[in-house]
């Protein structure tokens, strides 16, 4: 495994040590996830495999909030939410709104030299949210792909 999972090693011992048994649990799952897709890809995984699987992870755990909230379980809930926090950890810096703008304002002005100076429009969403998404992993950076798809969506169609 590549850094994630050098640094998620050190972490497990360290929790051992200080018993802290819920932030234990929560390591080793995350370091199963990642051994799992490993031993099915059968080579290491990249650094920008291991953010996948954490976002995944992430995924599920905002999900599985949403549905301990609405069931009236806010001691489940409680428990994801540290979680994702512990997991959130392992993940590079989150991108800020201006950071997420200037991307996509870069890809829509990039877009537009490639078409012949003709400027992309709602109906090239598709390709506007690839170069976005390829713009965004180039700088090393995560981005709610929500806020991504409204900004982009919002840009486009002031064509």
């Amino acid at each position: 495994m590549a850094a994630i999972g050098d640094k998620l090693g050190a972490d497990i011992i360290t929790a051992m040590k200080a018993r802290e048994a819920d932030k234990l649990t929560t390591l080793r799952m995350v370091k199963a996830a990642l051994k799992s897709k490993e031993i099915d890809k059968r080579e290491p995984l990249t650094d920008a495999e291991e953010q996948s699987i954490l976002t995944t992870l992430l995924k599920q755990r905002r999900e599985s909030v949403d549905q301990f909230t609405k069931g009236g379980r806010p001691e489940l809930a409680a428990k994801e939410e540290v979680e994702i926090v512990l997991i959130e950890a392992y993940m590079p810096k989150a991108a800020s709104e201006d950071d997420v703008r200037r991307i996509v304002m870069g890809a829509i002005e990039h877009m537009t030299k490639d078409a012949s100076g003709v400027r992309p429009g709602p109906r090239d969403m598709g390709p506007t949210m690839n170069v976005v998404r390829q713009w965004i992993l180039a700088d090393g950076i995560r981005a709610d792909g929500k806020m991504v798809s409204e900004m982009v969506k919002a840009e486009l169609a002031k064509g």
